[in-house]
């Protein structure tokens, strides 16, 4: 058998770099830039070596043309020249250039030169850049490639009149050398100019990333449990909302840790007290100091308050998870309190109370679990302080911004001391009916909910007829 074979695990890309990217954004911009302008100062200074010399082959055109003389009138006259090759040497330049002409009719007959010549078939532009009648343009002559101007010169003498077509060609050696070298000299400008550009932007770049490098650096050097707030006072603008969403990231997480060392310390301190009882009872039991069925009572009794106490704490455990979460959504809280209501009726039903519950449609944003516990905390501490057979209501309703949710009780009410701390957890007003998480938890939810809860006992006829419990939570309207 063959070993299964594994896959390579995909290793992450890298995370570009915040330099690499300001650097490309600065340079790359400049650099097409570069290439452009130094493409166009190029072709201009290419053209302006164009229009010089072929200034220089229009002279030696109109040099030749000086030389020429004429028999007889128009068709039947007669050109003649005399052009010694040394009267075009004043236009060569440094040997690097070769000239070349040829002197023609109109119609294209040779009267001096080089015959190799090709005759000029082309025409004068309506608009000539000279006041000359003059053209120009590319050629191949002995397989060389060529500049070539040419000349219409009239000609006229006391006893003849002709027009001449003198062409003069020159080698590109010349222009060659000149384009170059005018590259050249552009080229290590422009490359110049771009050196200075980049180091200029990378000193900008490790600048303005230095504050960046300083925040990393004073993260990295900070112990694991360290949650303060970033000191950032002198960072640059554009890091201040960086700077102020760590911070809150932050204080989120100190929150969230807090919570989870208090429910740690709260679990281990109120969970102990009842575990050490049922242990007692056990052992009690198991020596006979009571009864079977009175020592089973007490453990059960027992079980349900550490049952009571443990589920609460996980529940006020839940409140801050949730609240964490964005998952909330509309929820019509009408429906909710009625659903409570008819679970908890089995409850009232052995109290015998006289329950009455009035609700209107009431749409808040909230998750499912945060109202139904809010509710069910509320009723259940409200049926345990009613005496038997005594009144509890329920009353829901709304206005334009909010809604207002009262479970009035026919208990004995509060004192204004325990009032001020009965919100707080484990504090709970019978200690042995009770574990105090109840309101703490209802609390909690009211706050993650953006809400407000209150406690007021109600006066009627000057003493205390029992404790109104009221939530009021931001309205939505759908």
């Amino acid at each position: 058998m063959t070993a299964p074979t594994t896959k390579p695990e995909q290793t992450a890309a890298r995370p570009g770099s915040l330099r690499r990217y300001l650097l490309l954004g600065i340079l790359v911009p400049v650099g097409v830039l570069v290439i452009v302008n130094t493409f166009s100062l190029y072709q201009q200074a290419l053209s302006a070596v164009n229009t010089a010399y072929d200034r220089t082959l229009l002279a030696s055109a109109k040099s030749i043309g000086e030389q020429l003389d004429v028999s007889g009138y128009d068709e039947q006259s007669e050109l003649r020249v005399t052009v010694p090759y040394a009267a075009l040497e004043a236009f060569e330049a440094d040997n690097q250039s070769r000239l070349f002409y040829r002197v023609s009719s109109l119609n294209g007959e040779m009267v001096s030169g080089f015959p190799q010549l090709p005759f000029w078939r082309g025409s004068i532009k309506p608009k000539p850049a000279y006041s000359a009648l003059v053209d120009f343009y590319d050629d191949i002559f002995e397989g060389e490639a060529v500049r070539v101007a040419v000349l219409l010169q009239p000609v006229v003498s006391a006893s003849g009149r002709a027009m001449a077509v003198i062409q003069v060609a020159e080698t590109l050696e010349l222009r060659t050398t000149l384009a170059q070298k005018i590259l050249f000299d552009t080229l290590w400008r422009q490359a110049l100019l771009l050196a200075v550009i980049a180091l200029v932007a990378v000193i900008v770049v490790q600048r303005a990333t230095r504050p960046v490098r300083r925040l990393s650096a004073e993260l990295q050097a900070r112990p694991a449990n360290d949650l303060t707030p970033i000191s950032a006072a002198d960072a640059p603008r554009e890091l201040l909302p960086l700077v102020e969403a760590t911070n809150q990231v932050m204080r989120r997480l100190d929150n969230l840790l807090s919570n989870q060392k208090r429910f740690v310390r709260d679990a281990a301190h109120q969970l102990r007290t009842p575990l050490a009882v049922l242990k007692v009872q056990v052992q009690s039991a198991l020596r006979g100091d009571m009864e079977a069925r009175e020592a089973l009572s007490d453990i059960s009794q027992t079980v349900d308050r550490a049952t009571l106490l443990a589920n609460q704490m996980l529940a006020l455990a839940k409140v801050e998870q949730l609240r964490q979460q964005a998952d909330l959504q509309a929820m019509n809280l009408a429906d909710v309190v009625r659903e409570v209501a008819l679970d908890l009726a089995p409850l009232m039903a052995d109290r015998e109370l006289d329950f009455d519950i009035e609700t209107m449609p009431a749409n808040v944003l909230a998750h499912e679990w945060m109202l139904g516990e809010l509710c069910r905390n509320l009723l259940h501490n409200a049926i345990k302080h009613c005496p038997v057979g005594g009144p509890l209501s329920v009353r829901l309703v709304t206005d334009n911004t909010q809604l207002a949710l009262t479970v009035s009780d026919s208990g004995p009410g509060i004192s204004s001391e325990l009032a001020a701390r009965l919100f707080q957890p484990f504090s709970a007003g019978n200690v042995r009916e009770g574990s105090g998480l109840g309101l703490a938890i209802c609390h909690d939810i009211v706050l993650a909910l953006g809400g407000t809860i209150s406690l007021e006992n109600r006066v009627d006829q000057g003493r205390i007829s029992g404790l109104d419990a009221t939530v009021r939570l931001p309205l939505i309207h759908q």
